[in-house]
């Protein structure tokens, strides 16, 4: 998949969503600072949430490290914070964040939704484990969600919900 995204941006943000499972809003708000070089991890900021950590393997390590040589050498000077840039953001003024359809230009190219990798890459984790609280840690999801995922996975090891219709 990474083969098939154009650009060192494309490829990390596919990158952060197939390997880490953030969402395209989460990739779209990361900010310079919420990187941790020396400890080789993420910061993803949620707005109502506690902040996730997100422990980069060495394919998004190399993935993030050739973007920002990338946009060091094509924005140099840009005083926006985020991480992702195009032509527009780097010299915008009010430091907006990349916009919604340059995060999904990348998907549509692969000829898959976001989510639906996203999603993929949860339920992937789910069958190798039966422990709710290593998804909810792994991935910053809430509890709900990781019971979700992993019914899916082990349906067997889980009876019928009741007062369910």
């Amino acid at each position: 998949m990474l083969g098939q995204a154009h650009t060192a941006r494309d490829r990390l943000t596919v990158g952060l969503v197939a390997v880490h499972a953030l969402t395209r809003f989460e990739v779209r708000q990361l900010l310079l600072t919420d990187i941790d070089l020396t400890r080789g991890r993420l910061t993803i900021r949620r707005p109502g949430c506690l902040d996730h950590t997100v422990y980069l393997d060495e394919l998004t390590w190399d993935l993030l490290r050739t973007w920002l040589a990338e946009r060091s050498t094509r924005w140099p000077s840009t005083t926006n914070p985020h991480l992702l840039l195009s032509r527009q953001t780097a010299v915008n003024d009010s430091n907006a964040a990349l916009s919604d359809l340059a995060t999904k230009k990348p998907f549509m190219a692969i000829g898959v939704r976001a989510s639906a990798l996203r999603a993929d890459r949860i339920l992937g984790e789910a069958k190798h484990t039966a422990d709710p609280i290593h998804l909810i840690r792994v991935f910053g999801i809430a509890p709900n969600t990781a019971m979700h995922y992993l019914r899916a996975a082990h349906p067997a090891q889980f009876r019928p919900d009741p007062i369910a219709p």
